[in-house]
């Protein structure tokens, strides 16, 4: 009777300490990643820019939503293409940038700031340690700094690009 009781003693210890990956809707799932993102806001974003500090910034969203705004040196890797392109050579090559290191700093954003927590989540699972998010997204850097962001309108005028990597 002892070693029932000690079995099912040590069974709901082992089950009560298990971190459950199920949840009931993306809200909680984004609320939960966040608890292990750190945050940048766009003014010190800006600073971070102005001083020229490095730092890998990268735009999460859609190639479609990128082309209409985005802030000044960020690359377009879309959330769904991020595991598959962050450590692909190929890719940062096709885009111009140099090839980061997972060691360095990752600064993403997405329009409001949902996707690029989720993204950032994905990013440390791989290893990367000194990933950040852009407190609510690009829609805060487009109201607080509306003269400071590029476009890529050409882009839209001759369809989709070729995305590389990804399945």
């Amino acid at each position: 009777m002892k070693y029932l009781l000690l079995a099912i003693a040590v069974t709901f210890f082992l089950f009560s300490c298990n971190k459950s990956d199920s949840f009931s809707s993306v809200d909680e799932m984004v609320t939960q990643a966040k608890k292990d993102i750190a945050t940048i806001t766009v003014e010190e974003l800006k600073t971070k820019i102005d001083s020229f500090e490095m730092f890998n910034l990268i735009d999460v969203r859609e190639p479609r939503e990128h082309n209409h705004g985005y802030i000044p040196g960020a690359v377009n890797i879309p959330r769904g293409l991020l595991e598959f392109n962050i450590a692909n050579e190929e890719f940062w090559e096709s885009t111009g940038f140099y090839f980061p290191e997972p060691t360095e700093e990752f600064i993403l954003f997405c329009k409001k700031g949902d996707r690029s927590i989720l993204a950032a989540e994905a990013l440390q699972k791989l290893g990367y340690k000194n990933v950040k998010i852009i407190n609510d997204g690009f829609k805060k850097w487009e109201l607080t700094y509306p003269l400071l962001q590029e476009k890529n309108l050409e882009a839209e005028a001759h369809g989709p690009a070729v995305e590389v990597g990804g399945c």
